[in-house]
This record gives structure tokens, C-alpha cells and sequence, in this order.
């Protein structure tokens, strides 16, 4: 797996990323953005492990970091980001997903439905790992929250990666929200995870593999 540091520009500014690409380039079809969570940032060890083994499995990977708190940035940061990874004039990209961890897959929601809205093929699929469908102990906040995954078309293939013990993501909400999504959703519930994915009594690396097992594998069907 090749690691390249990159600067992606975002108006007068730029943001910090991150390629992990395969060793081989020419058979590289497919990409996925990932970002992190608030208060986090591209090397958080979830992003970071996914993304080698979205790469050792012949993906791009492309992370970047905004720490803004505000989530209207934070989707157009994520947009800089994908007209970026569109530009790359070295791989011949043909299906993006999007995703990200607590805020930024929130972030990545935002943007597949804004993206979805311009174009049929512009993303094909959100991976969410612990979507924050309501702060701890509020859980009224989770019809705003989902609104937007709630407007993701139809044709749209949407991974959620929760802990069972989650304090911002009821399961009994998010599986009632998820019935009301018009999307193709598949929900992988971690037994014993929290918001951090990290389950009591289990190593990280045993916990990280599990979950990147899923989204690989959610990832192929969805190109079958």
C-alpha cells in the first residue's frame, strides 16, 4: 500500500489529506473519502486502519481533515475534497463512496444528498460508521439529525457501523429511522461498541479488522 501526504485546496485555504492507494494503480476503479469525527482528525485509528484495508483490497482511500465545528463547512470541505479526488488525473475513477466517522458521516450525508440531487451517478454509496443520530441522553434531536439520509434517493446504497452500546445512537431510533429511508441500508451493529467503537474485553486491532471486514465486503456487494 503506497501512503502520499496531499494539500487539497478549499478556497483560499487548504486542507490536509491523506492517499493510501494500492500498489498497483491501473485496475484502481474505485475511491472512497473518508473524514473524522469532531474533535478528531484524519489519523484517527478507525480512518486509518479502514483505509489500508480499503487499499489492500485495490481501493483508493482518500481522508482529509476540518476541524470545524460547523457541519455547512464541514460539507463543503468535503466537497473540495471530492471535486480533488475527481481531478486525480493518474487513476481512472468510475464510483466514489463517501463517508466518514460521527459528524463526518454526518458531513458525507449531507453531501451525497446534495450530490445526489445533481447527478444520478455521483456517489455510490455512504459508508456511516457511528452516525451521531442524537447528542448523549437527547434523544429528541434524531429527526434533525437524519433528515438528510432520510432524503437520499432510492438508488443509494447506505452502510451504517454501530456499537449496540452507543450513547448518540439509540438502536431502537436508528432502526425505526432506517425503515423510514427510501436508501438500500444495511445496519452492522458491533455488540458491545461504543460511540468510539471500542468494545470492553476486546482488543482495538481485533475490533478494527471486524469492522473493515464489513465495509469491504458491504463495499464489493455493492459493485457486484
Amino acid at each position: 500500500v503506497a501512503h502520499t501526504n496531499l494539500k487539497v485546496p478549499f478556497g483560499t485555504k487548504y486542507l490536509d489529506a491523506a492517499l493510501c492507494s494500492p500498489a498497483s494503480v491501473k485496475d484502481v476503479h474505485t475511491a472512497v473519502i473518508l473524514t473524522h469525527g469532531a474533535g478528531g482528525d484524519m489519523n484517527f485509528k478507525h480512518l486509518v486502519s479502514l483505509a489500508h484495508g480499503l487499499a489492500s483490497d485495490g481501493c483508493l482511500c482518500l481522508r482529509f481533515t476540518c476541524k470545524a465545528l460547523n457541519l455547512g463547512y464541514r460539507v463543503k470541505a468535503y466537497r473540495a475534497v471530492w471535486d480533488y479526488l475527481k481531478s486525480l488525473q493518474k487513476f481512472t475513477i468510475k464510483h466514489i463512496f463517501i463517508g466518514g466517522r460521527s459528524m463526518g458521516s454526518r458531513a458525507a450525508a449531507t453531501l451525497a444528498r446534495q450530490l445526489s440531487d445533481e447527478s444520478e451517478d455521483a456517489v455510490q454509496g455512504v459508508i456511516c460508521l457511528s452516525f451521531p443520530l442524537h447528542p448523549p441522553a437527547q434523544t429528541h434531536a434524531h429527526q434533525q439529525r437524519s433528515e438528510d439520509l432520510r432524503g437520499l434517493p432510492e438508488r443509494m446504497p447506505v452502510l451504517f457501523v454501530s456499537g449496540t452500546e452507543d450513547n448518540m445512537c439509540d438502536r431502537v431510533l436508528l432502526d425505526a429511522m432506517v425503515k423510514e429511508m427510501k436508501a438500500q441500508v444495511e445496519v452492522f451493529w458491533l455488540k458491545g461498541g461504543s460511540h468510539g467503537l471500542t468494545v470492553k474485553g476486546r482488543s482495538d486491532d481485533s475490533v478494527l479488522d471486524e469492522v473493515n471486514l464489513q465495509v469491504i465486503a458491504w463495499m464489493n456487494k455493492q459493485q457486484a
